[in-house]
């Protein structure tokens, strides 16, 4: 078994007017000084009120924090020179994203031109964990098993309720407008690397797509880096809960090439089924449980979150991140950044206050809480 399983996290971010608390663009001077800080680690996205971090790939969950720590205080302390405040949150809770602009850069002008009206609704941000895995076909086959617990991931990391300042009804309206996109979805099913390479060189042939960073599966192997990316998650307004995910990613891998070594494998479940627990995650959250497959019953994502930290206990005891999964039972039992949202949005309305602006306060508390 590989020894070392690196990770790398991925964070996108929507800036506020710390007055109005509407998005507001970022300015060239504030993304010129992040990049400064912080050298090919910080870079605009796809809209003007975005802004993206990366960490440097991390053996251990313990230096990505001081990383991403780093990063996201840099941000907010350039922000506010500029009057604005980074927000970690997947959908913003009353912005309309029909005035929003995209940044006028080449490959962002290509995008709004191939994705046509589609790309004009993306005002969203989520969070993305890069596990190195070195072998190619170890990368192949780990991706069907790995693609059982996208739905667990989900569930734990909704984070985008509203929608134009209305309750969506779902806990990550995040992945509705996501899923609008071609190339995007639970990964298919490769029997090898080869044929995942024969499949995708195929559009890229064809100039379809330039290359595999436009295909935006919820887990697919990257394209620059020996990496497994698993891009179903929320953005995380705390950064405790992220690290707690990274973790959670992490470790997961670990076990599925901890079978391997003993000529064992999760079971392969159809996407059809895998595709139920991905809406279960993206309507209820952590609120309805998922279903086990396997004992063919709906559970509650306490009891499915405790037996996972079970399956996991060696391999988050030889990755040093029991404290960080210990975590996601908090999360399942207590509800996510959804559950939190609207908590506070019903409060704001029982006072009289403006609810959509109050959890916008509170998200920006949220992103200060543990720098």
């Amino acid at each position: 078994m590989q020894q070392e399983f690196t990770l790398g996290i991925e964070e996108e971010y929507l800036l506020v007017d710390r007055d109005s608390l509407q998005l507001s663009e970022a300015p060239e001077a504030l993304m010129a000084a992040c990049q400064s800080d912080f050298e090919g680690q910080v870079s605009p996205e796809f809209l003007q009120c975005q802004i993206e971090v990366g960490t440097r790939p991390h053996a251990t969950v313990a230096s990505a924090r001081e990383d991403l720590k780093r990063l996201r205080s840099c941000v907010s302390k350039r922000a506010a020179e500029y009057n604005l405040s980074p927000i970690a949150v997947s959908c913003h809770p009353f912005a309309n994203w029909k005035d929003q602009h995209h940044t006028r850069k080449e490959r962002y002008d290509a995008l709004q031109h191939a994705l046509g009206g589609v790309a004009r609704r993306m005002l969203i941000c989520g969070m993305h964990v890069h596990v190195g895995v070195e072998d190619p076909a170890l990368r192949a086959d780990l991706m069907p098993q790995l693609s059982y617990f996208l739905p667990h991931l989900l569930a734990l990391s909704t984070s985008s309720p509203y929608w134009n300042g209305e309750d969506t009804g779902l806990s990550s309206y995040r992945l509705t407008v996501f899923d609008n996109l071609p190339r995007t979805g639970l990964p298919p099913v490769f029997a090898s690397w080869g044929e995942y390479e024969r499949n995708t060189g195929i559009l890229v042939e064809l100039g379809v797509i330039e290359d595999t960073t436009k295909i935006w599966w919820d887990l697919r192997p990257s394209h620059r880096f020996p990496t497994l990316e698993t891009r179903i998650m929320d953005v995380q307004p705390r950064l405790e809960h992220t690290l707690s995910l990274a973790a959670l990613v992490q470790a997961l891998t670990r076990m599925l090439c901890r079978l391997k070594d003993r000529n064992l494998r999760w079971r392969q479940y159809d996407r059809f089924l895998i595709g139920e627990n991905r809406w279960r995650a993206q309507r209820y959250g952590v609120g309805e449980g998922l279903i086990d497959f396997g004992d063919r019953s709906v559970k509650p994502m306490s009891e499915l979150i405790g037996d996972l930290m079970g399956l996991l206990a060696e391999d988050s005891e030889a990755l040093g991140t029991m404290t960080e999964l210990a975590q996601l039972r908090q999360i399942a039992e207590n509800g996510t950044s959804a559950t939190r949202q609207r908590r506070i949005h019903a409060e704001a309305s029982a006072r009289g206050d403006d609810p959509g602006q109050a959890v916008v306060r509170h998200l920006i508390e949220e992103f200060h809480a543990d720098l």
